[in-house]
């Protein structure tokens, strides 16, 4: 074998932390925005969360690269806040500046460190992202001024419902551990998922006794556990909302028709939910009339009385804070226009630690440490800064798309979802300068404020289907249209998917039956025999 040298050319994207860390916020919930916020704000000494007005850092984010020379002060200016407008006559112009693309179609190999090769353009705003937000007034507890949040944290939980009752039961301490066990075995919506053999294993281990090495004794020990769980599963089923404690739904519906008054009407609900419930949702009146041994008219007004019942009993205890929706972006009239702004609560109030940047910066020299450990300091303050500059360019990159998307479903805005118009995300990919890609990670978990409601931003995107007379009909503006003939419906006759499809062709647009029955489904809407009003 001969040995030689060969000259190679060759090209590679090399991502810098900085880089990366763009990227992975991009893509961030609010949630796990706030949360990625609080990780670095205890992990990074440099920096801390301004609950006022925050002050800004001369130097800036043109210096970011560089290290921190004797005589750079820390002074203080305000942030601007950040919003756009969109006027009805004018389209939106692009933000100017680098963008997320800008810097990965880059040729040159990047450096994996936090200092970067100095080739970023970097504007002076590495100190507090969101300044601009007005600080919450804790004091006001008005009813007028309450949020959400505010109101979601009053509400009392399944569990603490019970237990105020169950504290009103006269139980030996046996039995109230049973009854204990069993409340707080309950999911969310009241029901007892666990077997009582299950449960009785638990609550020996919950008071401390062992099962018996004898097998005879173990099953006696077992079943004398389980009979007291039997009793106080009744007590718990008798507790307020009626139906919880139940272990299937036709248990919960059969409980809450125990509560009723005995009549003809509830003693056939009783037995229509004793029967499959297939039976029930498919309306089938001639096999529901002979296990009842009821009439028709019976079952009609028994099926109804079924149909307002309650199938999940601890639904008005579930904690709705997790189900608010927090806009990161909110839209509101302006003129002829719409204005785009971004929500200022969930925007991190951030800043570069002004004393430990000046007390690094005086120890600069080796005194405290040596030149490794201020070398080590001077790192984790770039990681500060470049946290800081990601999180205003994960804001701008929102801000900048939401601007878009506004402007070209106009008609929306004003009009609702049926003046919708088809939208691909290469669109405002090209219209913006970024990738594909960077447009889904921006409309993905980001909900947009408007007046119609709240939406994520991947909502306003639809594809087209086609219309006679040549144009595009929005898949969104579709499925409004198909929620309308629904809701007009004759509840006797309901419309079937291939009566859908013909009143679409009606309208001038073409869509197969196939496809209205996936638009039906995707909105959660029962087929025609199941949507049937006796």
């Amino acid at each position: 074998m001969k040995q030689g040298l060969s000259l190679r050319v060759s090209q590679h994207l090399a991502l810098t932390p900085q880089l990366q860390q763009s990227i992975r916020l991009l893509q961030l919930s609010t949630l796990e925005m706030a949360q990625e916020v609080e990780q670095m704000l205890d992990e990074n000494p440099f920096l801390e969360r301004s609950d006022e007005l925050a002050e800004r850092e001369a130097h800036g984010l043109d210096q970011a690269d560089a290290p921190v020379a004797p005589g750079e002060q820390i002074a203080d200016t305000a942030a601007a806040p950040a919003t756009s407008t969109v006027e009805a006559s004018e389209p939106a112009d692009s933000a100017d500046g680098e963008t997320l693309e800008a810097r990965l179609d880059g040729d040159a190999a990047l450096e994996e460190s936090w200092e970067g090769d100095g080739s970023v353009e970097m504007a002076p705003d590495d100190s507090e992202w969101g300044g601009d937000a007005p600080p919450r007034n804790g004091a006001q507890d008005d009813d007028e001024t309450a949020t959400a949040a505010d109101l979601a944290s009053a509400v009392e939980s399944l569990q603490d419902h019970l237990h105020d009752q169950a504290r009103c039961m006269r139980l030996s301490d046996e039995d109230a551990r049973a009854l204990y066990l069993l409340i707080e075995s309950l999911n969310d919506d009241g029901y007892l998922e666990d077997s009582l053999e299950e449960l009785a294993q638990a609550l020996l281990r919950l008071e401390g006794q062992a099962m018996s090495s004898d097998p005879d004794e173990a099953l006696a020990q077992q079943e004398a556990t389980v009979q007291r769980l039997q009793v106080a599963l009744q007590w718990l089923q008798h507790l307020e909302p009626a139906g919880v404690g139940a272990r299937n739904l036709a248990e919960c519906l059969k409980l809450q028709i125990l509560e009723m008054r005995n009549t003809p009407v509830t003693r056939a609900a009783l037995a229509i939910v004793a029967q499959p419930l297939e039976l029930m949702a498919k309306r089938d009146l001639r096999r529901l009339c002979n296990a009842s041994h009821a009439d028709e008219e019976t079952v009609r007004e028994a099926l109804a009385l079924i149909s307002r019942l309650e199938p999940k009993p601890g639904r008005r205890f579930t904690d709705v804070e997790r189900n608010v929706v927090v806009p990161d972006v909110i839209v509101t009239r302006s003129g002829r226009g719409f204005k785009v702004v971004l929500n200022p609560d969930v925007m991190p109030r951030l800043r570069v630690h002004d004393v430990y940047a000046n007390a690094m910066r005086q120890n600069r020299g080796g005194r405290d440490g040596g030149e490794s450990g201020h070398a080590a300091m001077q790192q984790r303050l770039q990681e500060a800064r470049w946290f800081i500059k990601n999180i205003q360019q994960r804001f701008d990159t929102i801000l900048r798309v939401s601007t878009a998307i506004v402007e070209r479903q106009r008609n929306f805005f004003m009009h609702g979802e049926l003046a919708m118009r088809p939208l691909v995300l290469r669109e405002i990919a090209d219209e913006l300068g970024l990738h594909e890609s960077t447009i889904s990670r921006v409309t993905t978990a980001k909900y947009m404020a408007t007046p119609f409601g709240t939406y994520e931003l991947k909502y306003f995107f639809g594809s087209a289907l086609g219309t006679e007379t040549g144009g595009n009909a929005s898949s969104t503006a579709v499925r409004a249209l198909l929620k309308q003939f629904i809701a007009a419906e004759e509840p006797s006759k309901p419309l079937s998917d291939n009566q859908l499809s013909d009143l679409l062709k009606e309208q001038g647009i073409e869509c197969a039956r196939r496809t209205v029955a996936k638009y039906r489904e995707a909105m959660r809407i029962a087929p025609a025999n199941l949507r049937k009003s006796l």
